[in-house]
């Protein structure tokens, strides 16, 4: 399994700090072009993260900037749905902006 499939995977698994790490390690060695992408889903780990450690302000952040960088490859990058990954970060920044923390575990 590669770095992104690995850390894609600990999203699924609720694992948000490990998923931010490995896919941080895949931001970090990609080529320019291709940075927005792993570091919206950064974002996208440490916003659930930061829900989960109850930080509406890091939240609502982390979210969007995971919006701003993955705007630009929609609808799928990589294997990754990213209009669906868009989808639940603007929920999730729904649910924010109405003072909740209360996320759905994101789908990816």
């Amino acid at each position: 399994m590669d770095k992104l499939e690995l850390g894609l995977d600990l999203i699924r698994q609720g694992r948000y700090f490990e998923a931010h790490e490995e896919l941080e390690l895949v931001w970090r060695a990609a080529e320019p072009s291709e940075r927005d992408f792993y570091q919206g889903l950064v974002h996208v780990a440490v916003a659930w993260y930061q829900a989960g450690r109850g930080r509406p302000v890091a939240t609502a952040s982390q979210l969007e900037k995971a919006s701003r960088r993955l705007a630009a490859f929609v609808p799928e990058h990589r294997g990754v749905d990213v209009a669906g990954v868009l989808a639940q970060v603007e929920t999730a920044r729904d649910v924010v902006r109405g003072g909740s923390l209360r996320l759905n575990e994101p789908i990816i």
